[in-house]
């Protein structure tokens, strides 16, 4: 059964902004890119470097440990597709970010 798991409150990630949420100990990082929001695992996939700090282009976010640049649309690095980021999917619901939590 699926359960779902408040991130944030929608009115407190204004577009341009970033937050971190955290479910069962994981540290997970919301952005707002024009409206769409995005969540990832705040663990880069190469070397486990938080990315919350990341610098943001677009919807590209480059990891700030070794500059290795993240598509956050399709979770992908750029040029090299094979290595991505854990996405998590987020709709809003009565104000809240949530992401769903198989049990």
């Amino acid at each position: 059964m699926a359960v779902n798991m408040a991130l944030a409150r929608a009115d407190d990630l204004k577009p341009g902004s970033r937050k971190i949420a955290f479910i069962d100990g994981r540290s997970v990082v919301l952005f707002n890119i024009d409206g769409a929001i995005h969540a990832i695992d705040n663990s880069c996939p190469h070397n486990g470097a938080s990315l919350a700090n990341g610098r943001l282009d677009g919807h590209v976010l480059q990891c700030p440990a070794h500059g290795l640049r993240f598509d956050l649309a399709s979770g992908c690095a750029v040029g090299a597709p094979g290595l991505c980021l854990t996405k998590l999917p987020v709709e809003a619901i009565d104000g809240e970010l949530v992401t769903p939590r198989v049990d």
